[in-house]
């Protein structure tokens, strides 16, 4: 299908908790086959099965890191002069053609197609900046929780724009929670400062959380029912990540989200998402 332009769109609905349990999704973990396996090894898919992740993944070095961290800085200024914060740019994939050409980026691409199959979408694209001192965090979470999608087969890749570690509040996972399914959440409460509104508390009971340290250009892959959340920049240094939602053409979503689904590998014979073109402005 031809697609349409970004500026076309109906602005996504965020569902609320009421919303969101009116819907009729199917958030059972969905394992990948690892004798499929192409790009990864089926032992790294076996991992994926087990743990919900993988990391480290690599997509460039220093160098194209470097740049792509440059690139960033821009857009993070063009936000902070509109009077936005660091959390702000979002739907990267449909405004900016250098985002677009990211989420296609075979790079990534080859591994992604190991999980979820060879007919791939890319519905979302954020920016997670946490600048030092911003005092926010991101409590315990479940992706597949915030999203009007149904089945659950999304995988998230977490692109390191800067690096990463405990010292400047990296992601934390709690391994082998995705396989629980929908777990029980409550509202944040404004003193958590959290980024997002849900938190699942005591996670302590699904495993002992590990740490997402990357470089800058590398990454790690996510699936949308892991436990995971990040706490407050302590540091001097930014954590700057860039989020990339790939789902198989075969999800549905049941409010407006399929309008900012670029088909990033394969096709998507139904014609169910938007599939817009490459955006014109870098």
């Amino acid at each position: 299908m031809s697609g349409k332009s970004f500026h076309d769109m109906t602005e996504r609905i965020m569902p609320d908790k009421e919303m969101l349990a009116k819907m009729d999704r199917d958030l059972r973990f969905i394992p990948s086959d690892p004798q499929k396996a192409k790009a990864l090894t089926a032992e790294q898919v076996e991992q994926y099965n087990r743990e919900g992740y993988l990391l480290p993944l690599r997509r460039s070095d220093a160098v194209e890191a470097a740049d792509l961290s440059a690139y960033f800085d821009g857009l993070l200024a063009d936000v902070h002069a509109a009077g936005a914060d660091s959390y702000s740019i979002i739907s990267g994939h449909v405004k900016h053609a250098r985002i677009y050409d990211i989420a296609r980026d075979e790079r990534i691409l080859r591994y992604v197609r190991d999980i979820i199959g060879d007919d791939i979408v890319c519905w979302g694209a954020h920016f997670f900046c946490k600048m030092p001192g911003d005092g926010k965090a991101v409590s315990w979470h479940q992706d597949a929780s915030y999203w009007p999608l149904t089945p659950s087969k999304t995988v998230t890749c977490w692109l390191a724009i800067d690096k990463a570690d405990s010292e400047n509040a990296c992601m934390r996972f709690v391994p082998g929670s995705h396989r629980e399914g929908h777990i029980e959440y409550r509202t944040s409460e404004a003193s958590e400062n959290n980024v997002l509104n849900q938190t699942v508390d005591d996670v302590g009971r699904f495993g002992q959380p590990v740490d997402v340290a990357l470089e800058a250009g590398e990454f790690s892959l996510h699936n949308d029912l892991l436990l995971h959340g990040s706490g407050t920049n302590h540091s001097a240094r930014r954590r700057g990540g860039m989020t990339l939602r790939y789902a198989a053409a075969e999800v549905r979503s049941l409010l407006n989200w399929q309008g900012e689904g670029v088909v990033v590998s394969g096709s998507d014979s139904s014609g169910h998402w938007g599939n817009p073109p490459r955006p014109e402005q870098d």
